[in-house]
């Protein structure tokens, strides 16, 4: 359980931590690098599977005791039973729908959820094929307070349901303009820019912005611009969120 910097939700909490996408301007990546520790002797701790690893149980030198290797944090699943009700960003230092996690892992995770109804649940991936796959398995859960996201950069995939789930996008970073058609079905747009030093970062254009704030209104969405574009977009910035997440 941890409180965070990201403005879009009030905490987050990573039962799973690594990913296998190997995006250049990955934060996370970072952050396991630099906090990440590989132990000598974790046989007491940890089963491995494929290049996945399971932890049952604790280790305090490290929270990323695998780095950025796919990692199940059993011990962590019931972090949020008996707190407050709050917007929870599932999954920040990982990717939970990427290809190689295992569908039982995720069930593990939704099952928590079931347990801690009073919060709602935001999950972001850059696979959104895997909703479609655990929908029509009847494994995606469509409660109201499960929220479905797909990180788009440009013009890629999404998920989007205009019933069963609550479906947003998150555009972060963004790295080209985005055609109006691609806000269709989804019930939210989170929008922001690349941070960090990384060489060919690429800094989004106004007009861009403004596109998608059109288009949204024309749609009634709403958006939500992160902080990242206080230096594009001026302030106030643009930070709405839909009304069930509204707390």
């Amino acid at each position: 359980m941890n409180k965070t910097k990201i403005d879009w939700c009030d905490s987050t909490w990573n039962p799973i931590t690594g990913c296998l996408h190997g995006c250049e301007y990955c934060y996370a990546r970072g952050i396991t690098n630099r906090f990440g520790k590989n132990l000598p002797d974790l046989s007491d701790f940890a089963s491995k599977n494929k290049g996945l690893h399971l932890l049952d149980n604790k280790i305090d030198s490290t929270p990323y005791p695998f780095g950025f290797e796919p990692t199940f944090h059993a011990y962590r699943l019931n972090d949020y039973l008996g707190k407050q009700g709050r917007n929870i960003f599932v999954c920040s230092m990982a990717d939970l729908f990427g290809k190689w996690v295992p569908d039982s892992w995720i069930e593990e995770v939704f099952k928590a959820c079931e347990k801690a109804p009073q919060h709602n649940y935001l999950f972001l991936t850059k696979n959104p094929a895997r909703y479609v796959d655990m929908s029509e398995k009847s494994i995606l859960k469509s409660s109201d307070n499960m929220w479905y996201g797909s990180t788009v950069t440009a013009m890629e995939e999404y998920f989007s349901s205009k019933k069963t789930y609550n479906a947003f996008l998150s555009i972060e970073p963004m790295l080209s303009s985005i055609s109006p058609s691609t806000i269709e079905g989804v019930k939210w747009i989170i929008v922001g820019a690349e941070t960090g030093r990384r060489k060919d970062k690429v800094i989004p254009k106004r007009e861009w912005i403004e596109q998608i704030v059109e288009d949204c209104r024309n749609a009634d969405i709403p958006v939500f611009m992160k902080s990242s574009l206080a230096d594009i977009w001026g302030e106030p910035l643009i930070q709405e969120f839909p009304r069930k997440l509204r707390r």
